[in-house]
């Protein structure tokens, strides 16, 4: 899937993007700072119903919210991690074997602890309200 989307559409993207890839549990948002990578991911978890405060964890590494369709999904954000051994002892492998919906920003920082069948969803600013987004998945 290909998408050029104002911000004020970011709703529906996410819900079109759940809606075709719900099978998956790990997706990894490759996007520059500010691209809209916790906007999207914020969408998404208003969509799947979570109730709890949706935020970047930034320096929590991991959040975890319950969501009324799902249960548990985590929310990553690796931004601050050094390398995978960091990663490793934050419980971010715990996260990614859990079964749960993992949503990770930043995952460049820790590539080798991803799943093969993870969803890198790539974002784009084309300019202050208009984005590009796109997917690549190994596993298709």
């Amino acid at each position: 899937m290909d998408a050029i989307f104002g911000l004020n559409e970011i709703k529906q993207v996410a819900q079109l993007f759940w809606k075709q890839h719900q099978q998956k549990k790990v997706w990894a948002f490759h996007a520059p700072m500010g691209a809209g990578k916790t906007t999207f991911i914020h969408a998404l978890c208003e969509f799947l119903q979570v109730k709890d405060a949706i935020s970047s964890p930034t320096f929590s590494i991991i959040n975890e919210y319950k969501s009324e369709m799902l249960g548990t999904i985590y929310h990553m954000d690796w931004y601050r991690l050094k390398d995978e051994e960091e990663a490793v002892q934050a419980g971010i492998e715990d996260a990614l074997l859990s079964k749960n919906l993992c949503l990770v920003e930043w995952p460049e920082k820790a590539l080798g602890l991803l799943p093969d069948d993870t969803l890198h969803i790539y974002i784009e600013a084309l300019d202050t309200s208009t984005r590009r987004i796109f997917m690549q998945d190994a596993g298709e």
